[in-house]
């Protein structure tokens, strides 16, 4: 009896002695553990501030005070990745709306030798025509609207348009693809307001 006594006063202790270290399992085995390594500090988070395509800087602070309608630029731009550069140029700004005219020379006006194409936006209005052209799934669920060129001694734009944020954007490019006009409005779509 008294060897019994004995058994279970070092059974008491040893359960005691487990249950003040709870990550001890005596079931399991010792494992190899590195040394833990301090991580890097991090970094703060990086301001998600819209980045368009260089070519719209000089004229993005003009654009900014002149109008009310959200700005959507694009960061992707056909044809300004090329030999040839490509300026952007304001036709129009008030506060209902902006155009962009995108061009092979500073100065371009919109002139047939000079364009390369448009960007622009329009508040929306009770009196805006619905969109026209063949329906085009564009990123954040907007659906986009294409119409084709026309092409006789000269073309025109081939346009990608949209309805977003009360604002009626477009994107042109002179007799451009389908292709083309969905990755100008996705850049856009993806930059960001201004």
């Amino acid at each position: 009896m008294q060897h019994l006594k004995k058994a279970f006063c070092l059974s008491f202790l040893v359960l005691s002695a487990c249950a003040t270290n709870p990550t001890t399992d005596v079931n399991t085995p010792p494992v190899d553990r590195e040394p833990s390594v301090p991580s890097a500090p991090q970094s703060p988070p990086v301001s998600q501030s819209p980045i368009p395509n260089p070519i719209f800087e000089p004229i993005l602070p003009q654009i900014k005070q002149e109008t009310q309608v959200p700005i959507l630029l694009p960061d992707y731009v056909f044809g300004s990745d090329g030999a040839s550069p490509v300026y952007a140029t304001i036709e129009t700004v008030t506060p209902s709306q902006y155009q962009v005219i995108l061009g092979f020379t500073p100065d371009c006006n919109g002139g047939t030798a000079c364009r390369l194409g448009t960007v622009s936006g329009t508040a929306i209005s009770p009196t805006s025509p619905n969109l026209e052209g063949k329906s085009v799934p564009l990123d954040d669920g907007i659906t986009g609207y294409f119409l084709d060129a026309v092409c006789g001694a000269n073309c025109s734009d081939s346009t990608m348009t949209w309805d977003q944020n009360g604002t009626r954007y477009q994107m042109g490019i002179k007799a451009g693809k389908p292709e083309d006009l969905v990755k100008m409005a996705n850049s856009a779509i993806a930059s960001g307001t201004y």
